[in-house]
């Protein structure tokens, strides 16, 4: 399950995650169908947090240099 979840894309894996809300926010899932999908949430939301993480530091190494132009910096992984 994670497997495939990792493979995502930062949009993909927000479109699921909202779907899975709006799901558990209905009240119509059975207990475990709902724990199901709230444990996915969760894989999902931090799936989302990894990406955003990364995509802020790949704009916080963007650098103006000298002569104006703009430049990136090596980020340490």
């Amino acid at each position: 399950m994670s497997g495939d979840i990792a493979s995502m894309s930062f949009e993909e894996a927000l479109a699921e995650l909202e779907r899975i809300v709006k799901g558990l926010e209905g009240g119509q899932l059975k207990l475990e169908d709902a724990i199901t999908a709230y444990e996915r949430g969760a894989a999902l939301r931090e799936h989302c947090e990894s990406k955003l993480r990364a995509a802020e530091a790949r704009v916080q190494a963007i650098v103006q240099r000298a002569d104006g132009a703009l430049d990136t910096k090596k980020i340490a992984d």
